[in-house]
C-alpha cells in the first residue's frame, strides 16, 4: 500500500503522545509518513476541546486541509471528535471522525474502509452517517487503558509516554473526564516495556504524562503510586533522565518530591496546577486544596530542590471572579516560588456544572486579568533565568535552528541556545550559561554528562 499521511496534533501532552502513537500505528500498517499535510493521501486532525478556542481551531484547520489537499482523506480523531462527533461529521471534507473511545482501532478503520479498494466495515459500534462516518460510544465504556501502537519519538528528541488516561475528578469547568473518561492506568510492566523501546531507540530524556498522572495506579489491583512506578523507571540503567507532567497539588507526596531532589536522573521541574488564588473560586472550581495549602507545597518544593523549575495552570475570568479574587491570585503568585505560568481565560464548556454560575466575567476583563498574570510570570521567569548566569546546567540537545546553533532543554525546564559549536541532538551535555536571550539562556558546552548508575537512585526508606 504506497499511501501517505499526516497527523495534525492540538493540545496537550496526552493528546501529542496520542498522536505519536497513531503515527506508528499507521506505519506499521505500510503507510508511509509524509512531509506534510499537503501531500498526504490521509490527513489525521488530532484535536482537543478544552476550551471553545480549540473547538474553532480544528475546525479551521479542517477547512484548511480540505481546502489546500481537496483529494486527502479527512480524519478527526480525539477529545473534540468524542465530544461532538455528529457536529464535525457536517463539515465539508470530512471522511470519518473517530473519537477517543475507538482511537486505538483507528488504523484499522483508516486502512480497511478509505485506502483499501476493497472496504468493509471493521466495527459495529459505527453511528449513523452524518456526512462522514462516525465511530464513537460512549468513553466510559473503557475500564482499562489500552495502547494503540509501541513507543515511539514521534519526530520528537524528547518523547512523552503516556501511563494514564481519563480522570475521576470532577471539576466544576473541566469538559476532559467526560470526553477521556474515569481514571484508567497502564500496568507497570507494559510501563516499563513501552519505556524500554524507547531507550532501545536511543532517547535519553522520557516524559511520563497523563491527563491526571498523579492518580496513576488507583484503579490497579493491587493498587499502585506514581512514585512506586517511578523507582521502577529509575532502576533502568540506560536511561538518564524522567520528566514528570502535570500533577495535581493534593498527588505531589513528598515522596515524588525527594526522588526529584535525591535521583540525578530526575528532572528538576514539578508542574502543580493552580487555576485561582482565590479560596472562594477553588470552592466554585471545586479543587480540593486551599490556597494556603498550594503555598507551603510550593515552598516545600523549593526548599528540597532549590533550582527546580516551579509551573503551575492559572484561570482568569471565572465566572463570579471578582477584583479581589484576581488580587489574591496575584499575591499568591507574586510571593510562591513559580518560574513560569501557563495563563488561560475561563471557557464555557456545554455540559459543565460552571456553565450555570452567574454572572460570567465580561471577555474584555478576563483578558485584562490574564494579561497582568502574565506579565507577572514574565518577571519571575526572568529573574530565575537570571540566577543560572555563571553556573552551569545539565541540558539535553533538541536541534539546531536555522543559524546552526543547537537549542536544548535544562534539567529545570530553561531553553537554551547553545553557541560554541555544533553539538549532536538528543544528547546529555552540560552547559555554563553566559548570557540570556529573549525567553531563554545562552549557553556554551563543557564535557558531556555522565551516564548515570543505578546505584544513584534513592533507597525507598519504607
Amino acid at each position: 500500500m504506497d499511501k501517505t499521511f499526516s497527523v495534525i496534533n492540538f493540545g496537550c501532552r496526552t493528546t501529542q503522545a496520542d498522536g505519536a502513537a497513531i503515527e506508528q500505528a499507521l506505519q506499521d500498517r505500510d503507510l508511509r509518513k509524509s512531509d506534510g499535510w499537503r501531500q498526504s493521501d490521509l490527513v489525521i486532525i488530532n484535536t482537543c476541546t478544552v476550551t471553545n478556542a480549540a473547538d474553532v481551531e480544528a475546525r479551521q484547520m479542517i477547512r484548511r486541509v480540505h481546502r489546500e489537499n481537496p483529494a486527502a482523506k479527512i480524519v478527526v480523531s480525539g477529545c473534540y471528535a468524542q465530544r461532538a462527533p455528529e457536529q464535525i461529521a457536517r463539515i465539508k471534507g470530512v471522511t470519518c471522525v473517530i473519537g477517543n473511545s475507538h482511537k486505538e482501532h483507528l488504523a484499522g478503520i483508516v486502512t480497511a474502509n478509505y485506502l483499501s479498494e476493497s472496504p468493509f466495515p471493521i466495527l459495529s459500534h459505527q453511528c449513523a452517517t452524518v456526512g462522514a462516518d462516525v465511530f464513537c460510544s460512549s468513553i466510559f465504556e473503557s475500564r482499562q487503558l489500552r495502547i494503540i501502537a509501541d513507543a515511539s519519538g514521534g519526530g520528537r528528541t524528547r518523547p512523552v509516554l503516556k501511563v494514564q488516561d481519563g480522570c475521576s475528578y470532577r471539576c466544576s469547568y473541566c469538559i476532559i473526564p467526560s470526553v477521556r473518561g474515569d481514571s484508567r492506568s497502564l500496568p507497570s510492566t507494559e510501563v516499563i516495556r513501552q519505556a524500554r523501546l524507547l531507550l532501545d531507540q536511543g532517547f535519553r530524556e522520557i516524559t511520563l504524562t497523563g491527563i491526571h498522572l498523579g492518580g496513576y495506579g488507583k484503579d490497579a489491583e493491587p493498587k499502585q503510586t506514581l512514585a512506586q512506578l517511578v523507582r521502577k523507571l529509575l532502576k533502568e540503567s540506560r536511561l538518564e533522565r524522567l520528566r514528570l507532567s502535570s500533577i495535581e497539588p493534593l498527588e505531589y507526596t513528598d515522596e515524588l518530591i525527594d526522588l526529584v531532589a535525591g535521583s540525578p536522573k530526575m528532572a528538576r521541574h514539578f508542574h502543580v496546577p493552580l487555576q485561582s488564588g482565590s479560596d472562594r473560586i477553588l470552592r466554585l472550581m471545586r479543587r480540593p486544596y486551599l490556597v494556603e495549602y498550594y503555598a507551603d507545597l510550593v515552598a516545600r518544593m523549593r526548599r528540597r530542590v532549590p533550582d527546580a523549575a516551579i509551573g503551575a495552570d492559572v484561570m482568569v475570568g471565572f465566572p463570579t471572579e471578582t477584583e479581589r479574587d484576581h488580587a489574591n491570585t496575584l499575591e499568591l503568585l507574586n510571593l510562591a516560588p513559580m518560574t513560569y505560568l501557563h495563563v488561560f481565560p475561563y471557557s464555557n464548556r456545554p455540559g459543565t456544572t460552571s456553565a450555570d454560575i452567574k454572572p460570567e466575567v465580561h471577555g474584555t476583563l478576563a483578558q485584562e486579568r490574564g494579561k497582568e498574570v502574565r506579565d507577572l510570570a514574565s518577571r519571575k521567569n526572568r529573574e530565575f533565568r537570571s540566577s543560572f548566569v555563571g553556573k552551569k546546567l545539565s541540558l539535553v540537545t533538541l536541534a539546531q535552528d536555522r543559524n546552526e546553533h543547537t537549542q536544548a532543554l535544562s534539567t529545570n525546564y530553561l531553553k537554551v541556545q547553545i553557541n560554541k559549536g555544533s553539538v549532536e541532538t538528543n544528547r546529555l551535555v552540560s552547559a555554563r550559561i553566559t548570557g540570556l536571550t529573549a525567553e531563554g539562556l545562552l549557553g556554551e558546552v563543557g564535557e558531556s554528562t555522565p551516564v548515570f548508575r543505578e546505584a544513584q537512585v534513592p533507597v525507598n526508606p519504607a
